[in-house]
């Protein structure tokens, strides 16, 4: 937000610096002083479109992506969860208050953000916990008679374990911080040409004000996507089916 914020102002100073250079132009040569500049305006502004569109695509994959992944976790949880029915019956109780523990851990990493220490510390539980769910599972496994609970559980708490994975890597994926860049440049840039372009009379408040507020909101919206555990677009709705999960294990 505070970006944002910052890039309005930044927009309407250089619209109004812009406009500033555009008079002064025009009054020393008011025949020329708008005749190659059409060409220029429209290659700058042509390649911010391009880049506001491939940016806002990008995040919104990325967000798609992620929402499908709470999805695929929670299902996977389930899974194996469910699975545990066909372990020796004296290995179950222990595995499945860890379940109960890991799935609290999952849920809290991410409610812990934008807090980055926390979300790791929980996600280290997380982690420890994985551990200690594979080995007591593999030691019941391995006891007499436990071949059809290894072909079963095992793959399963693989399942769970590889998901949590891709997770922690799709909320770590993002574009280079010069494509951020690139795109605020190209903004200030655009904002200066449009205020060159306007240099004609008395300002019209309406359009500079509409122009900053346009370009601020499609950089928001774009971050805001990127980062969906900070604005407004968040993927809190979706860890409901975790919190299901949890639920159904009581």
């Amino acid at each position: 937000m505070s970006l944002a914020a910052g890039v309005f102002v930044g927009i309407l100073l250089l619209l109004e610096v812009g406009r500033r250079i555009g008079l002064r132009r025009a009054a020393r040569d008011p025949q020329d002083a708008r005749a190659e500049v059409g060409v220029v305006d429209g290659a700058v502004f042509a390649l911010l479109g391009l880049l506001i569109a491939f940016t806002f695509s990008g995040a919104a994959s990325r967000w798609d992506t992620r929402r499908l992944l709470v999805i695929e976790e929670a299902n996977a949880i389930g899974t194996a969860y469910l699975r545990l029915d066909v372990l020796p019956p004296d290995a179950q109780p222990a595995l499945r208050e860890k379940f109960r523990q890991y799935v609290d851990a999952r849920l809290a990493v991410y409610r812990s953000l934008p807090d980055v220490s926390a979300a790791k510390g929980e996600l280290a539980r997380a982690a420890t916990l994985q551990a200690e769910i594979w080995g007591e599972a593999v030691a019941a496994c391995r006891r007499e008679g436990s071949q059809p609970a290894r072909m079963l559980v095992l793959p399963a708490l693989n399942a769970m374990i590889d998901i949590a994975t891709s997770r922690t890597v799709a909320a770590k994926t993002h574009p280079p911080s010069i494509i951020y860049a690139v795109l605020i440049v190209l903004m200030f840039a655009s904002s200066l040409l449009a205020g060159h372009a306007m240099a004609r009379g008395r300002r019209n408040w309406v359009h500079m004000v509409g122009f900053a507020a346009t370009m601020a909101l499609a950089l928001y919206v774009i971050l805001d996507l990127e980062f969906p555990r900070r604005g407004f677009i968040r993927l809190d709705a979706y860890d409901q089916v975790l919190v299901d999960v949890r639920e159904s294990m009581r």
